[in-house]
C-alpha cells in the first residue's frame, strides 16, 4: 500500500484518539469505546489481511497455471522443431545423393564432349 494511505489511517487515528481523550466521557465508557474501537479496528485489519491473502493465493494459482501452459506450449514446439529437424535432414541428405549423382552424370558427359571436341579438332585440323 502507498505511504498515503498509511499517512491517511494514521492522521485518522490520531484524531480519534484525540476525540475519546478529549470527550466529556466517564473513564469506563472511555475505556469501553476505546476497547470496542480496537477491536473493530483489529477485525477490519484481519478481514483486509485474509482478503489480501486470499488475493494473493489466487494470483500464485494464476501464475503457475501460465507457467505450466508456457511450459507445455514449448515442450510441444521443441518437438515439433525436433521433427521438423528430421524431416529437412532426411530431405537433404536425400538431395544431396541426387545432387552428387547428377553431378556425375555431367562430368561424364563433359568428359565425353571433351573426347569428341579433340577427335573432331584431329580430324579438321590435321
Amino acid at each position: 500500500m502507498s505511504k498515503s494511505f498509511f499517512k491517511v489511517i494514521a492522521v485518522a487515528a490520531a484524531g480519534f484518539a484525540a476525540g475519546i481523550l478529549l470527550a466529556p466521557k466517564s473513564g469506563e465508557e472511555t475505556r469501553k469505546d476505546i476497547k470496542s474501537k480496537a477491536r473493530d479496528a483489529k477485525k477490519y485489519t484481519e478481514d483486509k489481511a485474509a482478503l489480501a491473502k486470499e488475493i494473493s493465493v489466487e494470483g500464485l494459482e494464476t501464475v503457475k497455471t501460465g507457467a505450466k501452459q508456457a511450459s507445455n506450449e514449448a515442450t510441444d514446439f521443441a518437438k515439433s522443431t525436433k521433427a521438423s529437424a528430421k524431416v529437412v535432414a532426411k530431405e537433404a541428405t536425400k538431395l544431396g545423393a541426387e545432387a552428387k549423382t547428377r553431378t556425375k552424370r555431367v562430368v561424364k558427359d563433359a568428359k565425353q564432349t571433351v573426347k569428341q571436341v579433340k577427335k573432331d579438332a584431329k580430324t579438321h585440323i590435321g
